[in-house]
C-alpha cells in the first residue's frame, strides 16, 4: 500500500508522462528546440512538389494518415501551435504591466489581432467583430436584425445547420418565413444560381442569406453577383463563409455583402473557436447586440461591440494572427492554386470510378472540395472502412455522398492511396 507521498510522487511522475511530447513536431514546439524550418518561397519555382511536402511535416497528423475532412475542421501547423503555446506562458504569468490589463479581458479592443485579419479579408478594423465560430456570427445576424411576421428570408438547401436554424430559431419566435432555392446537384453555372434567387424574390423579401461555399457540395456561389442582386431589390445580403478563408483568395468590399461569417478553423488551420462577424459600415447600426455587457450600445465602437461577451480565450486570437501570417507567407494565390488542382485531380479521378459528379463542371464555381454521389456504396460504412483499416479520414452524408476535401498540403500520392483504398472497398464489398 502506497502511504501520502509514495502516492504524491506516483501522481507527479503520472502527470510528467502525460505532458510529455508524444510526437517529434511536439517536442521541437518546446521553446528551447527549433521548429522545422519552412521551405523557402523559391522551392516552389525549382520543385512544387518537394515546397509542398516540407508543408506537410509542419502539420503533426501522423505521417501514416490521410486527413479529407477540412471541410469539417483543419488541422493547426506547427507556427500556429507554437503561438497559441506562447501565448498561454506569456499570459498565464499574470505579470501584465497595467494592473487593470488580464489574459482573460472580454473588453479589448484587441487591434493587434482586428487589423492583419481586416488587411486580409479586405475591410476596416471597425468592420470586423473576433467570435468563436460561423454559427456564432450567423445567431448574431439572425438575432440582431429588427424583423415582422410575415418578412421572409431567402436562403439556399444547402446551408450548414450553424446557418439555417438560427433563422429557425427566429421563424419559430418572430413569426418570420424562410424560403428556400433548391440548388441544383450539380450546380451548371452562376446564371442559373442567380436566376433561381431572382425568381424567388418577392415583396416581403428582407434577407438573403446564403453560403459563399456550401458545406454539402462545396459549389462556391457567385457571392458578389448575389450581392449586387440583393442591394439593387433593397435587400440585405448575409453570407456564411465558413469554407472560404485560408481555402480561395477573399475580399468582403469587393463582394458587396452586407455581413460576413466564417470559421477560418477549416482552411486557415487557425486556432479552433476563433471566428469572425463582418459587417459593413452602413449596417452596424441596424444590427442589435445578442450578448449585452460594457460597450453593447456605443455606436462609437461599431464592430467591436460584437465581440464584448466577457471572458474570452484570447491565447486563440494569438492563433489567428499567426495562421494569417503563415498564409501570407505562403500566398493566397499559390494557396488557391495548389488546392484547386488538387481537387480537379481527385475530381477526374472519382469521375473516372462512376461517381456522380455534385461538383460544379464550372471551374469558378468549385475550389477545394469534391462532392460526389457513390450508390450503392454506403457512406457511413465506407468511411469507417477507411479509417479503421488504413488511417483516411473523409466526410459525407448518407446515403451515398462523400466530400473529400484537398487541402495544400495533401500529395498526389496521398490522393492516389485514397482512390486505391476505395478501388479495394468496392471489390472487398463486391460493388461493380
Amino acid at each position: 500500500m502506497l502511504d501520502r507521498r509514495d502516492f504524491l510522487s506516483h501522481a507527479a511522475a503520472g502527470v510528467a508522462a502525460s505532458i510529455v511530447p508524444r510526437s517529434p513536431l511536439l517536442a521541437q514546439l518546446d521553446k528551447n528546440r527549433p521548429l522545422p524550418p519552412l521551405p523557402d518561397h523559391s522551392l516552389l519555382d525549382k520543385d512544387e512538389d518537394a515546397f509542398w511536402a516540407a508543408m506537410r511535416q509542419q502539420f503533426i497528423i501522423p505521417a501514416d494518415e490521410i486527413y479529407l475532412n477540412n471541410g469539417t475542421v483543419g488541422s493547426s501547423p506547427a507556427p500556429v501551435l507554437r503561438a497559441i503555446f506562447d501565448a498561454y506562458t506569456t499570459t498565464e504569468k499574470m505579470d501584465q504591466a497595467d494592473p487593470e490589463d488580464y489574459p482573460i479581458w472580454g473588453y479589448a479592443k484587441w487591434n493587434e489581432f482586428r487589423d492583419p485579419l481586416a488587411e486580409f479579408v479586405g475591410c476596416t478594423r471597425d468592420e470586423i467583430a473576433l467570435l468563436r465560430n460561423a454559427t456564432e456570427a450567423n445567431s448574431y445576424i439572425a438575432n440582431g436584425l429588427d424583423m415582422k411576421p410575415g418578412d421572409e428570408v431567402l436562403m439556399t438547401d444547402q446551408e450548414h445547420p450553424g446557418g439555417e436554424h438560427p433563422w429557425d430559431l427566429k421563424a419559430k419566435r418572430f413569426g418570420i418565413v424562410i424560403k428556400k432555392v433548391t440548388l441544383p446537384r450539380p450546380v451548371k453555372d452562376a446564371a442559373q444560381v442567380l436566376n433561381l434567387f431572382n425568381d424567388a424574390i418577392t415583396p416581403r423579401t428582407r434577407v438573403m442569406f446564403f453560403s459563399h461555399i456550401t458545406t454539402f457540395s462545396g459549389v462556391v456561389l457567385p457571392a458578389k453577383e448575389l450581392s449586387k442582386l440583393a442591394r439593387d431589390k433593397g435587400i440585405l445580403s448575409a453570407v456564411d463563409g465558413a469554407h472560404v478563408p485560408g481555402m480561395m483568395r477573399l475580399n468582403v468590399h469587393d463582394l458587396g455583402c452586407d455581413m460576413y461569417s466564417s470559421s477560418p478553423h477549416k482552411w486557415l488551420f487557425a486556432t479552433k473557436g476563433s471566428g469572425f462577424l463582418y459587417v459593413r459600415d452602413e449596417v452596424i447600426d441596424r444590427l442589435w447586440n445578442t450578448i449585452a455587457t460594457e460597450g453593447w450600445d456605443d455606436v462609437k465602437i461599431r464592430a467591436e461591440r460584437f465581440q464584448r461577451i466577457g471572458s474570452s480565450n484570447v491565447p486563440a486570437l494569438w492563433g489567428l494572427r499567426a495562421s494569417i501570417k503563415l498564409a501570407n507567407d505562403i500566398g493566397m494565390d499559390r494557396i488557391e492554386k495548389r488546392h484547386r488542382m488538387l481537387a480537379d485531380y481527385m475530381l477526374a479521378e472519382m469521375q473516372k470510378r462512376g461517381a456522380e459528379s455534385w461538383t460544379s463542371p464550372d471551374p469558378a464555381l468549385r475550389c477545394a472540395i469534391v462532392s460526389v454521389n457513390v450508390p450503392p456504396i454506403q457512406r457511413a460504412d465506407v468511411e469507417n472502412w477507411l479509417w479503421k483499416t488504413h488511417k483516411i479520414r473523409i466526410r459525407g452524408g448518407d446515403p451515398h455522398k462523400l466530400r473529400l476535401s484537398t487541402p495544400y498540403y495533401l500529395q498526389k500520392k496521398d490522393i492516389d492511396r485514397f482512390l486505391a483504398k476505395f478501388d479495394e472497398y468496392k471489390r472487398e464489398k463486391k460493388i461493380a
